[in-house]
This record gives structure tokens, C-alpha cells and sequence, in this order.
């Protein structure tokens, strides 16, 4: 019998400045995740795995970040899974501050970003990809830990020892159940409840232990597999296979990260409709399993190897 589940009360706020200006956990998790990439990039040009020239590493993190992850996972947020209001209200799209990437929007922006960025400088655009999905999982890792600090993308009610419970589950509630919380903390909104439970209210926190359902803390469960395991593999059929043929490294990724998502959304809530009865990440992932066998597939046909460029 578990006598008390963990409240999650983590400020998703590391340092605030003024009212509308702050550095979030969430954001320096992106940040931290392109300084990573790049130093593990750099290192591995230097060891001849990419076309890529040394002084080419920092301006190609940088556009993928931008261009790639940045702009990609917010279009893939408003496509895939807030696509009636952003097709009403495009502008939204720059709401930035309100929340809203997609990983597979990212994944996908990745893509289009380093066909351009190949066709311009005439490098192997599967060479590329190869050593920049390699890098990937880092940012993958460290963006579910900062779901979980944020207390979002919580995972399915449980009764398993490890479980917690999210306060983010008010906004879930039916108007009912919200409105009887507020009667009992006393609180005027929602917002305040969480403040309060951050600040360590412990009135309040007994009222949402009493309210609150147990689950799983899945944000976890998607670092360990889409972040740890998947740069584990990679890294090390990177490290051990210097001349695979370009493409084969890309399809791994999309196959493997298809599956640990498609594993890792069974213990998610899910946080839009679903379709054809899966849960958004599970039906998306799908596909990425075919793309990651038409690359694998690609890369044996034309059997291209990832040779260093001359005079590195």
C-alpha cells in the first residue's frame, strides 16, 4: 500500500526577472541540448564521420536549431495537434510563450532543413542527417525532463509505487469537479491552486492529494527510451561502423524512436483526439517506421559511404 503518492511541485521557472521575463527550465533544456549537439558534432567531424568541415559545425547547429527544431516543432504543434484554431487564427503561431512543440514537427523540420542545407553546399544529404540523428536524442532527453519539471505531458492513472500526481490535471476536470476544488482551497481560479502548491501550501496540498489521481510520470519513460537508449544505439553503431553507407543511421533513428514512442505512448495521457483510436504520437509514429525503412532501404541501394571531405 503506497501511503502518500508525490505531489509534483516543481516551478517550471528557474530564475525570474520581471513579470514577463524569466529563464524556464523548458528553455534552457533547447539551449543546452544545441551546445551539446554541437560539441558531439564537432567531435565527430574531427574524426572523419561526416562530409561536414570543422567550421561548418557551428553555423549548422545553429540554422538546424532555428529552422529545424525551432520553427518545425511549433509548425508541427499547429498542424498536428491544434490545427482547428491555427487554420482560424494563424498568428497563434507566434505565441511562442503560451507553449506548443511537436517533436515529429522537429523531426520533420530537421529533414526539410538539411535537404536544403545539402543541396547548397553539395554534400550527401543521408550523410548529413546520419551524423546530425545521432546528436538528436540529446535534445529528445532533455526536453522531457524539462515536461516533467513543467508538470505536463503526465501519464495515464496508475497504481504503481513510483506513480505521481500532476496538479496539471485541473485543467482536465469537468467545470463541476474544478468548481468544488476552488470551494475547498478557498482559491479564485485554477492558476492561483498551482501557485500555491508550488509555494508549498500545505492546505492546499492536501486538497489536491485528495483530488488528484495518481499516474505515471511517462516524461521519464520517454527520456530514458526516446533520449538515453535511443543516443546509446546510435552512438555506438556510429562509433563502431565508421562507413555505413549514407542513409542507414538516418533509418534506424526513425524506426527506433517510432518504436519507443509507440511503447512510451501506452503510458501517456493523451493530450489531443485521438485517430483511428491511437493516441496521436502512436499513429504519427507509424509512419516514421516506413520513412525509416525506405532510408535503410535507400542507403543499401546506391551504397554511398560517409568519406570525410579531402583536406580536413
Amino acid at each position: 500500500m503506497i501511503a502518500e503518492y508525490y505531489l509534483h511541485n516543481l516551478d517550471p521557472v528557474l530564475i525570474q526577472f520581471t513579470e514577463k521575463l524569466a529563464i524556464r527550465w523548458y528553455g534552457l533544456a533547447y539551449v543546452l541540448s544545441f551546445m551539446l549537439a554541437f560539441l558531439l558534432l564537432r567531435q565527430l567531424v574531427r574524426k572523419g564521420y561526416s562530409e561536414l568541415k570543422e567550421d561548418q559545425v557551428a553555423d549548422f547547429i545553429t540554422f538546424s536549431a532555428l529552422f529545424g527544431v525551432m520553427l518545425g516543432g511549433r509548425m508541427g504543434y499547429m498542424l498536428f495537434y491544434d490545427f482547428d484554431r491555427f487554420i482560424h487564427a494563424p498568428w497563434i503561431f507566434f505565441y511562442v510563450l503560451n507553449g506548443g512543440m511537436a517533436s515529429h514537427g522537429g523531426i520533420l523540420g530537421l529533414v526539410i532543413f538539411t535537404w536544403f542545407y545539402a543541396r547548397r553546399h553539395k554534400l550527401s544529404w543521408m550523410g548529413v542527417g546520419d551524423n546530425l540523428v545521432v546528436v538528436a536524442p540529446i535534445g529528445l532527453f532533455l526536453v522531457r525532463l524539462a515536461n516533467f519539471i513543467n508538470g505536463e505531458l503526465y501519464g495515464r492513472v496508475t497504481t504503481v509505487s513510483w506513480a505521481m500526481k500532476f496538479p496539471g490535471e485541473i485543467y482536465d476536470m469537468t467545470s463541476m469537479r474544478i468548481q468544488e476544488l476552488l470551494d475547498k482551497t478557498g482559491m479564485p481560479n485554477p492558476a492561483a491552486i498551482l501557485v500555491a502548491n508550488r509555494e508549498g501550501d500545505a492546505a492546499v496540498q492536501a486538497v489536491l492529494r485528495e483530488f488528484l489521481e495518481p499516474r505515471h510520470p511517462s516524461q521519464f519513460y520517454e527520456a530514458g527510451l526516446e533520449g538515453l537508449v535511443l543516443f546509446t544505439i546510435l552512438l555506438l553503431v556510429r562509433l563502431r561502423w565508421k562507413k555505413l553507407y549514407h542513409g542507414v543511421l538516418t533509418g534506424l533513428f526513425f524506426i527506433f524512436y517510432a518504436v519507443f514512442r509507440i511503447l512510451a505512448e501506452n503510458f501517456r495521457e493523451p493530450d489531443a483526439a485521438l485517430i483511428l483510436g491511437l493516441p496521436r504520437g502512436q499513429f504519427y509514429s507509424l509512419f516514421m517506421i516506413l520513412i525509416g525503412t525506405a532510408f535503410i532501404v535507400a542507403a543499401l541501394k546506391k551504397k554511398r559511404l560517409n568519406q570525410p571531405v579531402a583536406g580536413q
